[in-house]
Order: C-alpha cells, then sequence, then structure tokens
C-alpha cells in the first residue's frame, strides 16, 4: 500500500487510497465493537487496580507523569500553522490544483533519487555519525568488520529489519538492503538499537540491562536525525538538498505529528468511555475526521474515505503506546541540538544514558542527561527544528 502511496502516478495513489478504505469501511461495524471491546478492557483493569483513568494506568509502568503526554500534544498543536505550512510547500512543488491524503508520502523532488551500494552506506554513516565522537565511530568500525550484520535479501529470510542479541554476544543486525534512502537511513537506524544494547550490556549486571520501549527509539532516531543533516548540509545539488529535506520533514510528520493525532485519539476513545458512552461506527467516523481536519488544516482536502483510517491503525489496540515513537523523537531532536551547541559534555551525557539500560525510571535517566520530558522544552524544540 505505502510503495503505491509513493508512486508519482496520481491515479495509482488514489486508487490503492481507495480501495483500502472502502474495504475497511465494510467492516466498521465488526471493527468499532471490537475497538469498544478493548478499550473498555483497559478501563476495567484500571479501576480494578484503583488508578483515575486508564491512561494514568497504562503511564504507571514507567513512571510516567500525565503532564508528558499533555505537553506532547500541546506543543504539536501549537505547532500546527507549520505543520499545514508544509503542505502548502509540497502542494506547489508538486504542481497539484488540490492536495489530497494520497498525495502526501510522494517526494516532490523530480531530479533526484538517491540509490547507495551498501560498501557506500556506510562510510556515509560513518562520516554522519562522526559527532558522536571516538568510541561510538570505534564501535561502529566493530560492528562493521565483526559480522554483526546480515545485509541482504536471502531465501527463508524474514522481511524488515532488525537489531537484537542476548546479553552475553554482541548485538545480531538483520536487514534486507537494497540500496535506498530508506536502506541508508535504515542502517543507521537499525545500528543505533545495536550501539545502545552493546553499551548497555557492557556498562549494566543483567538485571538492569534491558531498557524500556520509551528510551528505545531515542538512540536509534538521534542516527537518524544526525546522518539526515549532514546529508543536507552536504548536498552538492538543490535537487538532492530538497530531497534530504522532504526526507526530514517526512520523518517529523510520520513519527511527530502523525503518531500524536493518534495518541489524542487514543486519549479521547477512552474518555468517551469513561463517561458510560459506547465507541459506535458513525462516533469514531465523525471524531476521527475531525481530528484530521483540526491537523491538516484547509490546506488538505480530506476525502471521505479518510474516515475509515481509524479502523486500519492496530496500535490503537496496544494502550497508550503511540505517544512513546512521538516522543523519542522529539527527545533525540533535542539531544542533537544540545551535541551542536554544547559539544562534547552533551555528548558524554548522551552516552551515559545509552549505558545507563534500565537502572532507573526513563524520565530520571533523560533528565539526568540533559532532556527533561516532564517539561515543555524538548517537545518545542523539536517543532522549532520542523
Amino acid at each position: 500500500y505505502l510503495r503505491f502511496l509513493e508512486s508519482k502516478e496520481r491515479t495509482v495513489r488514489q486508487a490503492a487510497f481507495s480501495a483500502l478504505h472502502r474495504t475497511y469501511h465494510r467492516y466498521r461495524n465488526t471493527l468499532a465493537a471490537a475497538l469498544n471491546a478493548g478499550v473498555k478492557s483497559n478501563i476495567f483493569y484500571a479501576r480494578a487496580r484503583r488508578y483515575p483513568s486508564a491512561l494514568v494506568a497504562a503511564l504507571d509502568d514507567d513512571n510516567i507523569k500525565e503532564e508528558v503526554y499533555s505537553n506532547l500534544i500541546r506543543g504539536v498543536h501549537e505547532a500546527l500553522p507549520a505543520f499545514q505550512q508544509y503542505f502548502q510547500q509540497k502542494q506547489a512543488l508538486l504542481d497539484l490544483a488540490e492536495i489530497h491524503p494520497y498525495d502526501l508520502y510522494v517526494s516532490p523532488v523530480a531530479d533526484f533519487e538517491l540509490r547507495i551500494g551498501y560498501p557506500e552506506a556506510k562510510t556515509v554513516v560513518q562520516s554522519g555519525l562522526q559527532l558522536l565522537g571516538g568510541e561510538y565511530t570505534a564501535l561502529l568500525q566493530k560492528a562493521f568488520t565483526e559480522g554483526w550484520i546480515d545485509v541482504y535479501e536471502n531465501k527463508g529470510k524474514t522481511s524488515g529489519a532488525y537489531a537484537w542479541g542476548c546479553y552475553d554476544s554482541h548485538p545480531y543486525i538483520l536487514l534486507n538492503y537494497q540500496g535506498t534512502a530508506n536502506d541508508l537511513f535504515t542502517l543507521a537506524h537499525e545500528l543505533g538499537h545495536a550501539l545502545h544494547s552493546y553499551l548497555s550490556n557492557q556498562a549494566q549486571p543483567y538485571v538492569n540491562a534491558q531498557y524500556p520501549i520509551f528510551l528505545a527509539e531515542i538512540a536509534s532516531t538521534v542516527n537518524e536525525v544526525l546522518l539526515n543533516l549532514h546529508l543536507i548540509e552536504t548536498a552538492q545539488s538543490r535537487g538532492e538538498k530538497l530531497y534530504y529535506l522532504h526526507h526530514f520533514l517526512e520523518h517529523f510528520r510520520g513519527t511527530v505529528f502523525r503518531q500524536t493525532m493518534f495518541a489524542e485519539f487514543e486519549r479521547l476513545i477512552h474518555a468517551q468511555v469513561e463517561q458510560g458512552e459506547a465507541l459506535t461506527a458513525e462516533w469514531l467516523e465523525t471524531e476521527y475526521l475531525k481530528l484530521a481536519q483540526a491537523y491538516h488544516g484547509p490546506a488538505v482536502v480530506l476525502d471521505p474515505e479518510l474516515k475509515a483510517e481509524w479502523s486500519r491503525i492496530p496500535h490503537f489496540y496496544y494502550n497508550f503506546y503511540v505517544y512513546k515513537y512521538a516522543t523519542g523523537f522529539c527527545a533525540a531532536v533535542a539531544f542533537v541540538q544540545r551535541f551542536r551547541t554544547e559539544g562534547r559534555k552533551a555528548v558524554e551525557a548522551y552516552l551515559e544514558l545509552l549505558r545507563s539500560g534500565g537502572a532507573d525510571y526513563p524520565l530520571d535517566l533523560l533528565a539526568k542527561a540533559g532532556v527533561d520530558l516532564t517539561t515543555p522544552e524538548p517537545i518545542n524544540a523539536a517543532m522549532e527544528m520542523f
């Protein structure tokens, strides 16, 4: 589906969008009943354990304060004018009379497309991550030369990309490398996970080595942000620079704005059931479309089919999970900005965070490293960069 949405042929994008969402729409009552049951289950367990809400219950495992969730939504809302301006710019670059949801994924750059072999990708990643210092780049070299990475597609190999391993081994990275821009960034991303695990395993006893999901995406995203900024700054042409700028802005759109919209919808559906109301298909469609309109603004023409999108997001069954993507990205951006303004001191504080694993609650570890997500500053800093 996403490959169709990235097609340069608009009729292909539109047909894929309509076919997918109309199919989900046909099962809207069944899917609404399933989501209603999932939300009721979350609320039942929260009340049984004396929590004031399902949101507070879900955040408690990592000792996350409710204002972290609220700060994220508030900070993103304040940046919505810039988000909506981005769509206007994209519409102009694509030379469209109207921009629709199925136009949002296609690249507006006609004269540049990155193709990069794996040997060159390793060199580019090492150059992009130089700011993290000698210890980190030495570990990158170790990963490249000591068999940590299974690079190419193979018969029977699972799809996607992963970093995994056990406490007393080096991490293993699985890729399906094909030489695209996404493959280059995926290499940097998975190395972020792998080196986080390696540093944590080296520094922590077994019981504290595993870090929570709340922290997991920060190390991988720091690598992607550093690489993206390096590519923007070293681009050889206007088209190439625009290509990397678009990639970076799309990363913001998909990981911060879209996931925060999902997080806000999740809070909305739980509040509806906590007030004794049911989640009907009609209510879900109306509220989802209303929220999508608030985020996308007047620049994007929202097709009626979009009202079915709530029914195809599996994360709504994961009980307040998606906000971690957005906070992780914003924290990563805040770290990168600190590297650039404070230099080695900020880098050392960040590397100490990676070595800390799960030795303390994530908010406390982040604050110690210089990024306090209980305040609006990291979200505001990320929105400023956008």
